[in-house]
């Protein structure tokens, strides 16, 4: 697929990454910047950000194993197995130690690759990310109809989220059941999420920026900053009026800040 975002030449195309046929897209040339979706999305979220960044950076937007165009062959979604899909990634397109710009369980899996695989990345942006489970949390799974692993209250989600719903069923098109059953293989991960453990949230080495929306109604932002606490020279920003949503809401001034951080790198 070729085409152009405001006169962006953009790329989509497959490649095999950790024996997985990976879809992604990509725009612009220079430093590479891959950035991650949250659960349910697809890198088509972070779309707006082309035409700000692409002329500064070479900006790669995957779908995650299970998501978008990506396939899940095994019908496990587990947070090593993605940062594991991602290191192929950068291994399949040969990347130089790209930055990683990830949202939520991108910024999750983004952690992830920083801690196991240190020498593969350059620095990481990263916001919304689950390190700790608060009551907040607890209660928004809740709120969302996730009632335990793999046991979905469809009829309360579609009630309590109806945009996100009419989202996931735009974006994951493979079924008119699918998101149904994406939601259900990712429900193992939200209310059992493998949490990093914090002596390797100490060991972190690569520069990392911390963005976060300081009325996150997911994660409060106490958890940003007993992130920004355990990383050692991380950068925080809390963002003002933004909710855990600030990375769609907020492009512009997020963008600026990841382009800050990139090039002062």
């Amino acid at each position: 697929m070729s085409g152009k975002i405001n006169g962006t030449s953009q790329t989509g195309r497959f490649v095999n990454a950790n024996g997985l046929n990976m879809y992604y897209e990509s725009f612009g040339s220079g430093i590479s910047l891959i950035f991650l979706h949250g659960s349910m999305g697809t890198g088509k979220v972070w779309k707006p950000y082309v035409p700000i960044l692409s002329n500064d950076f070479n900006i790669i937007l995957p779908d995650v194993r299970g998501h978008g165009k990506t396939e899940n062959p095994g019908k496990e979604i587990d947070l090593h197995l993605i940062a594991d899909d991602i290191a192929g990634l950068i291994d399949a397109l040969k990347l130089e130690k790209p930055f990683l710009c990830g949202w939520s369980m991108g910024g999750d899996v983004s952690l992830d690759i920083a801690i196991r695989y240190p020498d593969r990345v350059s620095g990481l942006i990263v916001g919304g990310v689950t390190h700790r489970i608060s009551e907040t949390y607890v209660a928004s799974l809740k709120a969302m109809g996730l009632e335990g692993p793999g046991q979905i209250n469809f009829e309360q989600a579609e009630k309590n989220i109806p945009q996100l719903i009419n989202l996931w069923k735009t974006e994951h098109v493979q079924s008119p059941s699918h998101w149904k059953e994406l939601l259900t293989q990712l429900s193992f991960g939200m209310v059992n999420p493998t949490l990093p453990a914090e002596d390797d949230l100490k060991r972190i080495t690569v520069p990392t920026l911390i963005i976060w929306g300081d009325r996150d109604q997911f994660l409060p932002v106490e958890d940003a900053v007993a992130l920004y606490r355990l990383v050692p020279s991380a950068q925080l920003t809390i963002v003002p009026h933004a909710d855990h949503f600030v990375s769609r809401t907020k492009v512009m001034f997020f963008a600026e800040f990841v382009k800050e951080f990139v090039l002062s790198q």
